[in-house]
């Protein structure tokens, strides 16, 4: 049975991005920093851990749906790559990442007050470790001294609307 995990889950139990052809939840998880949500774990994920430090290899997937642009500033490096680092953490070995958020060309992706960073495509190639061999050759900047965490991608859509991307973690 595979293990799901469903971050900044809100009210909301819909399973949104599918990896394998399952389109229901397997061993769900939720994981929200409000209470009244009824989450399995109540979690801030803006806490220093990110993630519970307890969960090595736990998941098979996390589902992280409109909540990525809540959490961190644009520019903040630090916790981007902090955030993808606990999500590879908490992932088995070619577990996946799915993620929707805002598309940098939707009205919402700023125009939401409570939006506070955009997240677009070019910035996956810094989630996963052969992009940079371009270091040096490219204007790539090298964030390998506070990365060490590997993901490929496997799927992206952006449209106007909505950018939609699946990651697997290489371990």
């Amino acid at each position: 049975m595979k293990k799901e995990l469903l971050i900044g889950c809100g009210s909301m139990r819909d399973k949104r991005l599918v990896c394998d052809n399952t389109k229901e939840w397997s061993d769900l998880t939720t994981l929200d920093y409000n209470p009244d949500h009824n989450p399995d774990v109540v979690w801030d994920l803006m806490d220093a851990d990110v993630l519970p430090p307890v969960w090595k290899d736990e998941f098979d997937e996390i589902h992280a749906y409109e909540v990525l642009e809540h959490l961190g500033q644009q520019g903040d490096y630090k916790l981007f790559f902090k955030q993808f680092t606990a999500f590879h953490r908490a992932l088995k070995p070619n577990g996946h990442l799915c993620v929707t958020c805002p598309s940098r060309h939707s009205i919402w992706a700023l125009g939401d007050p409570s939006h506070t960073r955009v997240l677009q495509k070019e910035m996956l190639m810094f989630l996963d470790q052969e992009s940079y061999s371009q270091v040096g050759t490219t204007s790539m900047s090298d964030f390998r001294g506070i990365y060490k965490a590997d993901f490929k991608t496997m799927y992206v859509l952006e449209d106007d609307e909505k950018f939609q991307f699946i990651l697997k973690a290489i371990k």
